[in-house]
C-alpha cells in the first residue's frame, strides 16, 4: 500500500502480521486436558502489565465481570483494550486505571442508563489513548486475525470523521477500482469470555446470541472462560451443534454462577439495573467512588463475596425471576 494513499490518524495498538499468530497458535496444545482453575489463578498466569485484552459479550449482555474484578483487584495497568461492544466492562477497567490504549467503537456510554462519568473524565483527560472504529469495523479486525490475514477491506468509515480518527488506510481494488478502507487485524493476547456451560476442557456452550466471541476467542492468543456451569464432556458432546468455542482455543476454564452479575445472563438472570444506577451516580465523586470500589472489588476476596453485599441470593432470585418473565414475554 501507497504512502500516498488517504489513512487515518489513530495509532495501530497490535502486531498486524498474521504469522505471529499463527505461529504461537501452531504451538499451543491442542491435547484434551483438564483446564479448570480459580478466578485469582487464571487471571493471574495470563493477564500481564502492558497486555492487550478483549471481553466477550455484547453491551451489557454476558459481561466477564467475575474476571474483570480480579484484573483490577490485582492491580494490573497499562493494558490495551478491545472497546467492541462494551458498556460495564470497560466501565470495570476504568475504574482499575487499568487501561492506557483502546480501540474504540461504543465505551463509556451504558447504553440507555447513561454514561460513565468516571470513564469519560478518562478518555477526556488524555489517559487513555484512543484510536475509533466502528462497531463492525472493529469485528472485521478481529474476524481479519482469526482468518490469518493481515488486513480485510470494508465500506465502513469512508467519508466520515470516524476513519480519520482510525487507523484504517483507503485502498482500490484491483478487480473494479472500487475504494474501500483497508482494517488492520487484531490480535489479543487475552481474551477474557462468561458463557453459560462449558466442559473441564474449555468446549463452550452460549445460549442465545453468540455476537463476536467466535472471533474474539479465535483471534486471541489466550483465552480465559468463566462459565454460569461447569458440565461433563459427555453433556457438550451430546448436542455438538452447540459448542460455540471449542477446547483447543481456550487455556482456562473458571465456573462463577451470576459471573456476568450486575449484567445480563439471557435466560439466567436479568441485569441488576439498580446497581447499575448506584454505579453511575457514585461515579460523580471520586472520594465516594473510591469507597465503593473499596467495598465491592478491593475489599472482597472473591466475586461471591461481591454478590452478597449486594443483595446475595434474594437479589439473584428476583433477577432470575424478572429474567424468566421477559423470556415468557410478560412483564415483570
Amino acid at each position: 500500500m501507497s504512502d500516498a494513499l488517504p489513512r487515518g490518524i489513530g495509532r495501530i495498538f497490535t502486531d498486524p502480521d498474521p504469522d505471529a499468530l499463527r505461529a504461537h497458535h501452531r504451538k499451543k496444545s491442542k491435547g484434551m486436558v483438564p483446564k479448570v482453575t480459580t478466578v485469582r489463578t487464571a487471571i493471574e498466569r495470563f493477564v500481564q502489565d502492558g497486555c492487550y485484552l478483549a471481553s466477550g459479550g455484547f453491551g451489557g449482555v454476558r459481561i466477564p465481570t467475575a474476571l474483570l474484578h480480579e484484573v483490577v483487584r490485582q492491580g494490573r495497568s497499562g493494558l490495551g483494550f478491545a472497546g467492541h461492544t462494551t458498556t460495564h466492562d470497560f466501565q470495570i477497567l476504568a475504574a482499575g486505571n487499568c487501561v492506557d490504549r483502546c480501540d474504540a467503537a461504543y465505551i463509556v456510554g451504558l447504553e440507555m442508563r447513561g454514561l460513565s462519568p468516571n470513564a469519560r473524565r478518562a478518555v477526556q483527560s488524555g489517559d487513555i489513548e484512543l484510536t475509533e472504529w466502528t462497531n463492525a469495523a472493529l469485528l472485521w479486525r478481529l474476524r481479519a486475525a482469526a482468518m490469518g490475514l493481515s488486513f480485510l477491506p470494508t465500506r465502513s468509515m469512508l467519508g466520515t470523521d470516524t476513519f480519520v480518527q482510525s487507523a484504517a488506510v483507503e485502498l482500490h481494488c484491483p478487480f473494479t477500482g472500487k475504494t474501500y478502507a483497508a482494517v488492520p487485524a487484531l490480535s489479543p493476547d487475552i481474551a477474557l469470555i462468561h458463557v453459560h456451560r462449558a466442559d473441564p476442557y474449555g468446549n463452550c456452550q452460549i445460549d442465545g446470541s453468540t455476537v463476536a466471541d467466535l472471533d474474539v476467542a479465535a483471534a486471541s492468543r489466550h483465552v480465559v472462560v468463566s462459565c454460569e456451569q461447569l458440565v461433563s464432556s459427555e453433556q457438550i458432546r451430546s448436542e455438538p451443534d452447540r459448542t460455540v468455542i471449542p477446547y483447543y482455543m481456550v487455556d482456562a476454564v473458571v465456573e462463577v454462577p451470576y459471573g456476568s452479575y450486575p449484567g445480563n445472563m439471557p435466560g439466567e438472570y436479568y441485569s441488576d439495573e439498580t446497581h447499575l444506577a448506584e454505579w453511575l451516580t457514585v461515579e460523580r465523586d471520586p472520594q465516594a467512588f473510591a469507597e465503593f470500589l473499596q467495598q465491592n472489588i478491593h475489599g472482597v476476596e472473591e466475586f461471591q463475596s461481591y454478590l452478597e453485599r449486594n443483595g446475595g441470593i434474594d437479589r439473584l432470585r428476583e433477577l432470575r425471576r424478572i429474567e424468566l418473565l421477559i423470556d415468557a414475554g410478560e412483564e415483570s
